[in-house]
């Protein structure tokens, strides 16, 4: 069945065999506005297509290697990304005795390579299957060129390299090919030795094609790429590694190719409907978790910040005047989650704040004194020393490469250099932050096979664990439940550090309010989540202020967040704490979003409000106890937030579709998908739901809700407990659920079952119907506003139907009606005084305080209605006031 023109179609059949490791080759060219490469997929068949791992033969990570110096090992698989020439020569055939032409690109139809004899369509490509299976992979707007298998039977054999693997004794499994159980036992490495399969799968990435038919027929549809082997029937029998050499379109949804704010090229993941289709052919539903390297060549003035665990120190390429950029992580993850941002950003640092204003002044008069033969060439064909003029040598900015870096490989540590004063002021801080040691040299920090020198806080043992930080976090012993890869929440040097090393960058224009807001708050912001959500899943992080083009306030993803330039001061010298708040917020929403969203996905991603309304609503906590805000303070704050997002929620309510407001679309059939693994995604394509609230603010609602019903500290605890069951895996609405009812009984015997919840919240459009004693709470808020109109009074009327509500929220109204004057309603006072006597004393005082004659006249009236059968001490007491 076609999918609705609205519904983005998931096509890839990750039920017969999945991406376990992808390999990206890329080329970044401004000129066309294309990244055109290589990507190299590792691939497994499911258990129910015949399990790759008893065709290997034996358990996992069992590899038999013959033993090699360690440093040749390193030196063998170092230089990840092949040359320029090299992957072009590769791409087009011309490493073959045969070779191969080069499918038409972008023609829109079905491509085949030489194979089959030219590009077949789609009727004939389904007629010539021959009963072959089919690799599905979501793709789009990709001119694709050619699809080999990789041959990796010429890596497994060079000799004292890689492992051989070696079925056991005695095996009864069926004799299988020594290159499928190859690339099995290389995908089972375990996470103690995660160094050792990156470089192995580096290594095999780079094997020719496979000889005598390494070239596979494929063709494209607008949402797939999909590829076939003559002969290979079943997912078992197709190859185990495949090489894809493509390009992308200057259209394509899932990157934008704009100008930053200093008027220079750059390209980045924009966070589209499509997600990353259009940057490379993958599996897109998030049960794909996989692993990645990636290497990136752009032009050498340009820094390349990209989801990776180390930050990327860049090497020449030697044919090129480019710089290549080298990525990993050993997380699996969606591959939606992959990110990338290449322009000419810089890093912002806290010791070049003093010398930014004099080199931003020295740029506007450089500028000025441009001749017009400059001014035409336009900015981007200005130099790294003429935009950074004036910046000082404390600036990131380093001769032969945009970012100045120490000895560290993972993180860029830059000292000021000004003045021995400056100097030493220098020291002494990093020293006080227990990032240098007494000499002044940075202090390197062990995690697993990672060395890092940090010029962030650290804080092992700095201050003591908070009420939340329970006995749990001392277990070394801590148990995961999800794959095998090297955890963060076993490691207790990753349980003590409150603030992981971090980066901003940005454009050379936007550095100086980078520094004094994203740079100043971002080490307060990674503390107070520690404290409030305990180990920090990813070891490091960057923030870049994005184009101004950038259609969100923030955008997370694993080890980068995109900030909006809208979220920075206006001002330009020393923000008060108060103009931090849109800032801070806004960073710790995005921060949250670290574990859920990114450690913690929902497995069908209809279920958003697992990542956005947990956001939102821990983006307050965490905020509050960054600003260390008292219990009051924290309170009232959170009331506040509250009251705002109701009117905006019930204003977004008002005035979109109603199918657009449930949160659980798939109802009963939320996590199923077809016979393959295919599916859509309802509503993702819908252009209105771009900038709806309803997910974030619902959801909100729904986890204010909860903790109400058992008290935010437990609830906050809970959530922890919760975050080290289910760190690392995906999960239904049901997964939390179930566990937060199983937890707290007493919420069931309220009747807060799983159903109910389903139906009031998750399953239907709009919000439940609040309870009085939130309305109470709604309408004493407002009874601390100085004003509001009469329209606004309206409206708050007619949304919750007032009148018909019990005395004590008519009571609240009626105070409302008086404070404001709004006669429309003195009627309703009107009657609450007469059938609500043992209420109303105070308010017959509220009506003549106002000294507004036609309320006096209101306050007489009602007595005259009612002081007969009045009670005699309050008609005493009423009397007083009125007569």
């Amino acid at each position: 069945m076609e999918p609705d023109a609205d519904d983005l179609p998931l096509r890839a059949n990750t039920n017969h065999i999945l991406v376990r490791h992808y390999v990206l080759d890329l080329a970044v060219h401004f000129d066309r506005k294309v990244i055109g490469g290589t990507v190299v997929l590792f691939l497994e068949p499911c258990s129910g297509s015949g399990s790759a791992k008893e065709e290997a033969g034996g358990s996992p990570g069992a590899l038999e290697c013959r033993s090699r110096d360690a440093g040749e090992q390193e030196d063998a698989t170092i230089g990840l990304a092949e040359t320029p020439t090299r992957a072009k020569n590769r791409c087009a055939g011309r490493e073959r005795d045969a070779p191969e032409p080069r499918a038409p690109p972008g023609s829109g139809s079905a491509h085949a390579a030489a194979e089959s004899g030219g590009s077949p369509s789609p009727r004939s490509w389904e007629a010539n299957s021959g009963g072959d299976f089919t690799l599905l992979l979501d793709c789009c707007d990709l001119d694709v060129s050619k699809v080999e298998e990789v041959d990796v039977a010429s890596a497994s054999a060079a000799p004292g390299l890689l492992p051989h693997p070696v079925a056991p004794e005695g095996s009864a499994v069926p004799s299988v090919k020594p290159e499928a159980a190859f690339v099995q036992n290389l995908l089972s490495v375990p996470a103690g030795q995660w160094r050792r399969r990156q470089q192995l799968l580096s290594l095999c990435s780079r094997a020719p094609g496979a000889p005598g038919g390494g070239s596979l027929p494929f063709r494209t549809d607008r949402w797939s790429l999909q590829v076939r082997k003559k002969g290979a029937v079943s997912p078992r029998d197709f190859p185990r590694v495949l090489r894809i050499c493509y390009e992308t379109r200057p259209e394509g949804g899932s990157v934008r190719w704009t100008q930053d704010q200093d008027n220079r090229v750059c390209v980045y993941t924009a966070g589209s409907p499509i997600n990353n289709r259009a940057l490379f052919p993958c599996q897109e539903p998030p049960v794909a978790m996989s692993t990645w390297q990636a290497a990136v060549r752009a032009p050498s003035g340009c820094v390349v910040l990209m989801s990776g665990e180390e930050a990327a120190v860049p090497v020449e390429d030697g044919d090129t005047r480019s710089l290549i950029w080298h990525y990993y992580v050993t997380m699996p993850m969606p591959a939606s989650t992959f990110t990338l941002a290449v322009g000419h950003w810089h890093q912002v640092t806290a010791e070049n704040a003093p010398t930014l204003q004099r080199g931003l002044r020295d740029n506007r008069r450089l500028l000025d004194r441009s001749n017009a033969a400059k001014l035409e060439a336009g900015p981007a064909e200005l130099g790294e020393a003429d935009l950074m003029s004036g910046l000082g040598s404390s600036s990131s900015v380093a001769k032969g490469s945009p970012l100045k870096t120490g000895s560290s490989p993972a993180v860029a540590f830059c000292r000021p250099q000004e003045s021995p004063a400056t100097r030493k002021a220098f020291i002494f801080s990093e020293w006080l932050e227990g990032n240098l040691d007494a000499a002044g040299n940075p202090l390197e920090r062990s995690c697993g096979d990672q060395t890092t020198r940090s010029f962030c806080q650290s804080s092992a043992g700095d201050e003591g664990l908070s009420l939340t930080d329970y006995s749990g976090t001392g277990n070394d012993a801590m148990s995961c439940s999800h794959g095998d890869y090297p955890c963060r929440f076993t490691e207790r040097s990753a349980r003590t550090q409150r603030v992981i090393p971090h980066r901003v960058f940005g454009p050379v224009c936007l550095l100086q309010k980078a520094q004094m807001a994203v740079l100043d708050l971002l080490p307060r912001c990674l503390a107070a989540a520690h404290t409030v959500l305990g180990v920090h899943p990813f070891p490091r992080l960057d923030v870049l202020i994005v184009p101004a083009g950038f259609s969100s306030l923030g955008m997370a993803s694993p080890h980068i967040i995109f900030l909006s330039q809208s979220v920075l001061c206006a001002g330009t010298f020393g923000p008060r704490e108060d103009a931090l708040s849109l800032c801070g917020s806004r960073i710790c929403h995005e921060i949250a979003h670290s574990w859920f969203g990114l450690l913690i996905g929902a497995r069908d991603w209809t279920e958003e409000w697992i990542s956005e309304g947990f956001a939102t609503y821990l983006e307050d906590i965490i905020w509050a106890q960054a600003k260390q805000l008292s219990l009051q303070q924290t309170a009232d704050q959170s009331d506040l937030k509250a009251l705002l997002r109701c009117r905006r929620l019930t204003d977004e309510l008002q005035n979109s579709e109603q199918q657009l407001q449930v949160l659980r679309p798939n109802l009963e059939c939320t996590g199923q998908v077809g016979e393959s693994g295919s599916s859509t995604v309802k509503h993702a394509l819908n252009p209105d739901k771009t900038f709806m609230q309803v997910h974030y603010l619902k959801g909100y609602f729904l986890l204010r809700f909860l903790a109400s019903q058992v008290g935010e500290k437990y609830f906050i605890d809970f959530i922890r407990v919760f975050v080290e069951k289910y760190h690392g895996q995906l999960i239904l609405s049901q997964d939390f659920l179930q566990m937060l009812l199983v937890t707290f009984p007493n919420m069931e015997r309220k009747g807060l079952t799983l159903g109910a919840i389903y139906a009031d919240w998750l399953d239907r459009p709009g919000i439940p119907k609040v309870t009085s004693e939130q309305l109470v709470m709604l309408l004493e808020l407002l009874l601390e506003e100085e004003e509001l109109s009469g329209a606004t009074l309206e409206a708050l009327q007619r949304t919750y139907d007032l009148q018909n509500e019990d005395a004590e929220v008519k009571h609240r109204w009626c105070e409302l009606v008086v404070k404001h004057s709004h006669a429309r309603a003195y009627g309703d006072v009107e009657h609450f005084l007469v059938h609500n006597q043992a209420m109303g004393v105070y308010l017959y005082g509220e009506l003549m305080v106002q000294e507004d004659r036609e309320q006096q006249a209101l306050a007489r009236r009602c007595l005259s209605l009612v002081q007969e059968e009045m009670d005699q001490s309050a008609r005493r007491v009423v009397e007083e006031m009125v007569l």
